[in-house]
């Protein structure tokens, strides 16, 4: 799962293509299929989204949620592949784009009516 914050006003404007950037990027590091889409997008009020200094308005958050296992240079590698992509897909820059994946072991995930360990990454 993955859940988008940013501030209302940038972020509903490009939500549909941010969405098509990150699967894309997704499908070709990870080998997600087409159909494994699963974002939650957080638009804020600006007064609610405080962002670092040096930073534009256009600054947005991505947390990446997933079972552990890939390994780091695999996460590298997508990491590298978002930057790039969303910055050539919609201009913002990658000073403006924060990335962050959290792992949890399968046993903590539950979807489909099973848990995460009765099904492979």
């Amino acid at each position: 799962m993955i859940v988008i914050y940013g501030i209302k006003e940038q972020l509903d404007p490009i939500k549909a293509r941010l969405s098509d950037i990150i699967h894309g990027s997704m499908m070709s590091v990870l080998g997600l299929p087409e159909d494994k889409r699963a974002h939650r997008f957080m638009p804020m009020a600006a007064d609610d989204f405080h962002y670092p200094g040096g930073r534009s308005p256009a600054y947005t958050v991505i947390e990446i949620n997933m079972m552990a296992g890939r390994q780091p240079d695999t996460i590298k590698r997508l990491i590298k592949a978002l930057f790039r992509d969303i910055e050539a897909g919609l201009g913002i820059a990658s000073v403006d784009i924060e990335i962050v994946v959290k792992e949890q072991p399968a046993h903590c995930w539950g979807f489909r009516g099973m848990t995460g360990t009765r099904c492979a990454i």
